[in-house]
């Protein structure tokens, strides 16, 4: 399937995004982007590129692989697999996290993003002690 050009872009460059190319967002994001995660909420390319790049301080690696892409006019809804290192999660080992995230375009380029995902998965369950309490609530809520 073709997508649009301002989709295309994004997919591109979340498919390169690592610790060395923050600044390849800029690329697809609209100056006046609003992003929001389960963990935070930011307006603005420059709140959004602060953002990344605490997020990004402590990662020595990270890549997305997009699975699915479905989209509609100006918005679309991306389903990907991230991979990461943090040097404080897991014992610097890979964590895989799936999610999903909600796009809408402006001027070509994102205006909305919107992530779905596990926070879990993502930071809890590999924190010492409390990710032992995590699973441990997951575990009982699914019986």
């Amino acid at each position: 399937m073709v997508h649009a050009l301002w989709l295309q872009n994004f997919i591109s460059v979340y498919s390169e995004l690592g610790v060395d190319n923050l600044t390849s967002l800029h690329q697809i994001y609209h100056r006046e982007i609003e992003f929001s995660d389960p963990l935070h909420c930011v307006d603005g390319i420059d709140e959004l590129m602060s953002y990344f790049g605490s997020l990004y301080t402590n990662i020595e690696e990270c890549t997305f692989n997009i699975d699915s892409v479905f989209s509609c006019d100006n918005q679309a809804a991306i389903y990907w697999t991230m991979t990461f290192c943090h040097k404080q999660l897991n014992r610097g080992e890979q964590i895989v996290v799936e999610g999903h995230s909600h796009l809408v375009e402006r001027d070509n380029k994102v205006v909305m993003h919107r992530d779905y995902l596990d926070v879990g998965s993502m930071l809890y369950e590999h924190i010492p002690l409390f990710g032992i309490a995590v699973k441990a609530i997951k575990k009982r809520a699914a019986r």
